[in-house]
């Protein structure tokens, strides 16, 4: 599936910018730029020199030149792709870099396709699946919490221990096999005691990491907080003190947010997505409504629901039964979503007012949006919602839904495979469940592939990398 040929791709950002980088790779990346490349040194050749070398001069075509550039060589294999690669660092004008990109092109290369870069670095053995598929969240990671674990599973923490796995099972599973060869002899090669201790050992591995989804699928996506309650009671001014900035229109009117506005915001490392949804409320107001049946289908979506109410209608023993009325509801309606019930505008409040609403109310944080007082207590308290332990203890995290489902059809090939153990199973049987296990260990690391799936995997990638 290697193709030969030379392939050429932008692999900076499109558009203008102060430096854009031009990437080419293949057996004759070098020999197509040496013939554009004029050095500023002696004419120097590019295919003369040593590999990861940096050289001044300038990409001419003919008498042409386009422009003055550096040009870094990384000969085979000691590159990213395994191939000889050129990289050509030039200004970053729309012109010049069409301009380069299209004489390459004249020259023989290819325009590369999406993660054709990284899909070469996999065939040539640079990098295996797990670790590819890692490249592509490195690069859309946008809170510490995706980059740290982007930046394991890239280095091979994931994928190595699914190697050590899968080697220790074929070890066994190539015993297994000897073993039907000697069927007439009725002879045991492997240990089905050692063979049962292998197989508890990598059920108990595969449930943490299977366990570990629920985490990393949330660093990985952020967490969708919706941010609910009356009109009027300072939704929006909260979106604005979380993020900091004046995101949402703020007035007295109520209603005035008739529509989810969303923005995300780092919390810890983690990223957390805010939507501020429209007062729910009896209206008649047909826009108003929309804006409602928006906010409880918004509250589904979400992980955690932010409900607020206006403190200065709870000093009103009344409001503060219909709001634990409203509070029951939404836990009644929504039992597997935590949530967090605030008690806006405390600033307006005496000390007397205050303790009398949280002597009626459990679980109430004080906050004040106007001002600030209590956001930071209600960051940490979204950000306890996370289970960050894992990720402090560098611990493997699994992020990416194929491997999940790779990993779930492991461990049932697994839990198949121990029970023909402790029911006495003949060899024969128990290799066929050892060769399925064996199969979606390769699939994660690429070690099992097919033309569809890694088309499926490179075509999400940016045509650069």
């Amino acid at each position: 599936m290697i193709n030969q040929d030379t392939i050429v791709a932008l692999a900076t950002p499109s558009g203008a910018g102060a430096i854009a980088v031009i990437r080419l790779s293949g057996k004759d990346a070098i020999t197509i730029a040496d013939s554009c490349f004029r050095s500023v040194v002696n004419n120097k050749s590019l295919a003369k020199q040593k590999t990861h070398t940096i050289h001044l001069g300038h990409i001419v075509d003919g008498p042409k030149t386009i422009d003055e550039v550096l040009v870094s060589v990384f000969k085979n294999p000691n590159s990213y792709t395994g191939e000889d690669v050129v990289e050509v660092s030039c200004h970053g004008s729309n012109y010049i870099q069409q301009e380069i990109i299209q004489l390459f092109l004249r020259k023989g290369c290819r325009t590369a396709t999406p993660g054709e870069f990284t899909l070469r670095a996999f065939l040539n053995g640079k990098l295996d699946l797990s670790q590819a598929e890692a490249v592509a969240d490195l690069i859309s990671s946008d809170n510490e919490a995706s980059h740290q674990i982007a930046m394991q599973q890239m280095r091979g923490g994931f994928s190595s221990e699914i190697a050590k796995l899968r080697e220790e099972l074929l070890n066994f599973a190539s015993l297994i096999e000897l073993e039907l060869d000697f069927a007439e002899e009725d002879v045991e090669f492997a240990d089905r005691t050692q063979f049962k201790d292998l197989v508890d050992r990598i059920s108990v591995v595969l449930k943490r990491l299977i366990d570990s989804f629920a985490v990393g699928n949330v660093i990985k996506n952020g967490i969708p907080v919706a941010i609910v309650g009356e009109p009027n009671v300072g939704k929006s001014t909260l979106l604005n003190a979380l993020l900091n900035e004046e995101r949402a229109i703020v007035s007295d009117v109520a209603g005035t947010t008739r529509d989810t506005i969303e923005d995300e915001i780092s919390i810890g490392g983690i990223g957390f997505r805010f939507i501020d949804t429209a007062g729910i409320r009896e209206t008649q107001d047909v826009v108003e409504s929309i804006g409602i049946k928006k906010t409880f289908e918004k509250i589904e979506q979400a992980q955690v629901v932010v409900f607020l109410a206006d403190s200065t209608n709870l000093k009103e023993d009344s409001f503060i039964k219909s709001f634990k009325i409203e509070i029951e509801k939404i836990k009644n309606k929504y039992p597997q979503k935590p949530i967090v019930i605030i008690a806006n505008k405390i600033d307006k409040l005496s000390e007397t007012e205050i303790e009398n609403i949280k002597s009626q109310i459990s679980d109430l944080h004080l906050l004040s949006a106007k001002t600030g007082f209590g956001v930071e207590d209600l960051k940490e308290k979204l950000l306890s919602f996370v289970n960050t332990g894992a990720l402090r203890n560098n611990d493997t995290i699994v992020t990416n839904t194929r491997h999940y489902d790779s990993l779930l059809k492991a461990l049932e090939e697994i839990e198949k495979v121990r029970y023909g153990l402790d029911s006495g199973l003949s060899g024969d049987l128990l290799a066929i469940d050892i060769r399925q296990a064996l199969y979606y260990f390769g699939e994660i690391t690429g070690q099992v592939t097919n033309d569809e799936l890694l088309g499926n995997i490179f075509a999400n990638f940016c045509i650069g990398k």
